[in-house]
């Protein structure tokens, strides 16, 4: 992330956002994680807030307001499509929480809802179907997977309807990853230049890790595919194979092959074509959970499932099949409860909780100072509630400041006059587009909320008080189930706020302790 290459792929993508149309496969509760809600409802961090599906809502807004940047003649013309795949136990729900937040700033009509159907589930080998013990006279079903997603895209009429529109990408991505925008621009740019009709984006992975791996699997007559292997096949596979011990780390410490992230970009006119041959249908398999190792009796019924990773296995030999690793904090789902997070984490595995996930949020944010020049030093690893994560310093900034790493660095005009010091929180809402930095020294908290037309200057900036510290949550302390399932909580101790309400000109200069506005 941030190389000479990356950022000749970002300048070649940034061209193709205004035609990329986003999927997000959002059917989950969040009762896995303790959370009664939607996932898509689940606060990214406890600094500001803000739900999922809002990022990802702010994330297009900005894409279009880039697009319109580049090409002054589009300004209110773009509209980028997305389709939220939703189950019976999220669709109301998620519709709710469009309509109450005015679909975070998107048009109702650029928002469409796809619902999955479910499946009957079996009770044992014999594939018997199970009841519902609540209702003997009932079917007991559960959701197909998310490779209904397909089917839905093709049965609905979108990707035929997108396509007529000038769509030529589709973006696919989970409901809990807030870094999954991050990349996109530079891997648009690589499946523009490599004509790739399926581009899997991926991270370094390490052995034994529970996430799946691209790999190129080869027939002995001849066909190859490159797929994604699920974690739990892939050390069988290579033991099966060619390598004899297993799923192991190469020279560079991680494996082979690199880590599926279920984050897939798609050329859509081949895609759509692809759906009208095969209706969208994946392949199914059953993944039972057994009572003990003669593998006889289920602890609980399974179902017939998709994956939606799984569409190049319908593809033929000759369809461009491709994927891109970038290195950096690109990849951080929220997935596991509080008490297997502690479990991961004393093991020195990836935690993938709402503390790794809020920690990697800031993370990003760093990281993409960085690499505009800014120079913050390494934070230490420190316990949330028995979590370990590194504590950078909290940064959240709205997709409107910038959506490739270029648009940054022209607004951090002396990045070396940028300094954060540690566990300190700079908050920046609201529309970012007018705001420039020259020098800030920032040790406590800053809040800077902005209008749209408000254009400010952060000519020389000085910030220190006591600012914000997470406190860990006592035993039997009650709280919200968002700071639940974290078990620490925010504790403002003194901030500064700058608000621009009002569209004009405003210069800060803490140096000669003169502001001036300028209308």
């Amino acid at each position: 992330y941030g190389s000479e290459a990356f950022a000749k792929y970002e300048t070649m993508g940034v061209d193709e956002l205004e035609a990329c149309g986003f999927v997000l496969v959002a059917g989950g509760l969040g009762e896995r994680l303790g959370f009664s809600g939607i996932k898509v409802a689940l606060p990214t961090q406890i600094t500001t807030e803000e739900p999922y599906l809002s990022l990802y809502a702010r994330s297009i807004l900005a894409f279009e307001r880039r697009v319109a940047l580049s090409k002054p003649e589009k300004e209110g013309h773009v509209t980028i499509p997305l389709a939220i795949m939703v189950s019976d136990d999220t669709a109301a729900r998620t519709e709710a929480l469009l309509k109450e937040h005015n679909h975070y700033g998107l048009r109702p009509e650029q928002v469409t809802l796809l619902k999955q159907e479910k499946v009957a589930c079996l009770q044992d080998n014999e594939a018997r179907l199970a009841l519902d013990p609540k209702d003997p006279y009932s079917l007991l079903t559960k959701p197909h997977g998310h490779g209904d997603v397909h089917f839905l895209l093709h049965e609905s009429g979108t990707a035929k309807r997108w396509l007529e529109s000038g769509v030529r990408w589709v973006y696919f991505m989970q409901d809990t990853n807030a870094l999954v925008m991050k990349v996109l621009p530079a891997c648009l740019g690589v499946s523009k230049a490599l004509k790739l009709e399926v581009n899997s984006v991926c991270v370094p992975r390490a052995p034994g890790e529970s996430i799946g791996g691209i790999m190129k699997l080869k027939h002995k007559d001849g066909r190859a595919m490159t797929v994604n292997v699920e974690y739990n096949q892939i050390d069988s596979l290579l033991k099966a194979t060619i390598e004899p011990r297993g799923d192991v780390a190469d020279e560079s410490g991680f494996s082979p092959w690199p880590g599926s992230i279920n984050q897939l970009l798609f050329a859509l006119e081949p895609y759509a074509a692809q759906l009208a041959r095969t209706l969208g249908k994946m392949p199914e398999f059953v993944n039972p959970k057994y009572t003990d190792g003669t593998k006889t009796a289920f602890k609980s019924p399974t179902r017939l499932e998709c994956m939606m990773q799984d569409y190049p296995k319908s593809l033929p030999p000759t369809a461009a099949v491709g994927f891109c690793v970038v290195k950096g904090i690109t990849f951080s789902p929220v997935k596991n409860n509080l008490a297997e997070a502690r479990k991961k984490s004393a093991a020195g595995e990836p935690t993938h909780s709402a503390a790794s996930g809020e920690a990697d949020t800031y993370a990003s944010a760093c990281e993409m100072l960085s690499a505009a020049g800014v120079e913050i030093d390494q934070p230490p690893l420190v316990s949330r509630s028995g979590v370990s994560v590194r504590d950078w310093p909290r940064v959240v900034i709205d997709p409107s400041f910038g959506v490739v790493l270029s648009d940054w660095r022209a607004k951090l005009l002396s990045p070396a006059s940028v300094s954060l010091a540690p566990a300190s929180t700079l908050v920046l809402q609201g529309d970012l587009s007018g705001l420039t930095v020259e020098s800030l020294a920032l040790k406590g908290a800053l809040v800077v909320r902005m209008c749209k037309g408000a254009k400010v200057t952060f000519k020389n900036v000085k910030v220190d008080n006591k600012g914000w510290r997470f406190v860990d949550l006592g035993d039997g302390e009650d709280a919200e189930e968002k700071l639940a399932i974290r078990s620490y909580k925010l504790v403002k101790h003194g901030q500064r706020e700058l608000v621009y309400d009002t569209p004009g000109e405003y210069v800060v200069d803490d140096e000669t302790f003169f502001r001036c506005t300028l209308l």
